[in-house]
């Protein structure tokens, strides 16, 4: 008689992100589906979240609480340094009680963002290794990658990938860049990025008058290269967007803000302040739905952060990206919209503008496409779920042979 499969689900998860915890939405969307009688656990960012909104047990990624914390005071230094042996045994003890860990989606082998070694890379390494040693098999679910130039991190990044038992990527760049470090990418696929296996609401039908418009924020100051110059960074992006939103009001434009991380309140705060004005209101997503259906109701999205992008992306609004990565042009390219990218980095609003004017007048056409492009990923996920199944699990009942990745 075949045993339930002991399914445990990792990453930083319950954490105020919402595009990571739409990653685990998905792949339970999945093991629910095909594998109803699996046992499903995590060990993620934040447990007590993830069981309220999940449903599913959950276990804190690190022994240590103030591990997000910098760490100054001695006390605090020793007692972080003693986390990272504890979770040793933790994580190696958590992984033992499973058949099959599962990493669903998320930048985890890139660091576009601020990223220490001895963070989340450390915990990924732990993981694959202790999957390695234990017989359990780990599988990194369209993840996104990016080439490293840290050294320390990019050991780790290539260790946990070329110790884990399936990798998957969300875009060409991604499987590149592992390549490029040192794995072997033969068998790897690329897949869209699992949001796109969501469920979303049907975007609004045009008036033919000007709309709401829906911007998504970001607490942006660069990545792991730019700390020297982080605040200029993020200094020019805010007055880029600030002058933005304010060009859009003084049209009469309705503009609705967006975040898609607790830290991006800070964003939604200082453009409330600098432009004061009833048009201008913020909405408090706590999932990617909520964003789907605020991004739905909207005429046209300009957003920064990655999951942003494809809430309005799956809903067939048409988007304007600020690009921070070459993941997010590389999505909108894939879904036809790559005429329509502006560098986070350097936020020219003028050119801005006129960008969003342009895709203004390309939106029927460009709601046409992203239909298109939107049945193709679902398609392409189906395929991705049915490959998982046959790679990873210890039986499947499930002969189907998938169409290789497009």
């Amino acid at each position: 008689m075949r045993t339930a499969p002991r399914v445990g689900v990792f990453g930083l998860l319950g954490s105020g992100n919402l595009g990571n915890d739409g990653s685990l939405e998905a792949v339970l969307g999945y093991l629910r589906a095909e594998h109803p009688d699996a046992v499903v656990d995590a060990l993620c960012g934040g447990p007590e979240a993830v069981t309220e909104k999940f449903g599913i047990p959950a276990t804190r990624l690190h022994w240590y609480r103030g591990e997000y914390r910098t760490a100054s005071r001695a006390n605090a230094i020793a007692a972080k340094g003693l986390g990272k042996l504890v979770d040793v045994f933790r994580t190696s003890a958590w992984v033992r009680r499973h058949d099959v860990v599962i990493v669903p989606g998320m930048g985890v082998l890139e660091a576009t963002l601020p990223l220490r070694p001895w963070g989340f890379p450390y915990s990924l390494f732990l993981l694959c290794a202790s999957g390695r040693l234990l017989r359990t098999r780990v599988a990194l679910v369209s993840v996104g990658a990016a080439e490293i130039g840290d050294r320390p991190t990019r050991a780790l990044v290539r260790w946990s990938a070329r110790l884990a038992a399936y990798r998957s990527y969300r875009d060409t760049q991604s499987r590149d860049a592992m390549r490029a470090m040192g794995v072997d990418t033969a068998r790897d696929e690329v897949y869209p990025d699992l949001a796109f296996s969501l469920p979303a609401p049907r975007a609004s039908t045009p008036t033919g008058t000007p709309g709401p418009v829906c911007l998504g924020v970001m607490d942006f100051h660069g990545g792991n290269d730019d700390r020297a110059r982080a605040e200029e960074i993020h200094r020019r992006y805010l007055d880029g967007t600030i002058r933005f939103v304010r060009t859009l009001v003084e049209e009469g434009r309705p503009v609705r803000l967006l975040t898609g991380d607790q830290c991006d309140a800070s964003v939604v705060a200082a453009i409330l302040d600098a432009v004061d004005s009833p048009l201008v209101t913020a909405a408090e997503p706590t999932s990617l739905a909520d964003l789907m259906n605020e991004m739905a109701a909207a005429d046209t999205v300009v957003a920064v952060r990655y999951h942003n992008l494809i809430c309005a992306l799956k809903t067939g609004t048409p988007v304007l990206a600020l690009c921070y990565a070459a993941k997010s042009d590389a999505l909108m390219e894939r879904m036809g919209l790559g005429a329509y990218c502006h560098p986070a980095r350097e936020v020219d609003a003028d050119r801005l503008l006129e960008q969003f004017r342009d895709l203004e007048k390309q939106a029927a056409k460009l709601r046409q496409t992203l239909t298109e492009r939107n049945r193709a990923a679902a398609e392409q996920l189906a395929d991705q779920f049915a490959a998982l199944t046959a790679s990873v699990f210890p039986t499947t009942d499930h002969p189907h042979t998938p169409r290789k990745a497009r």
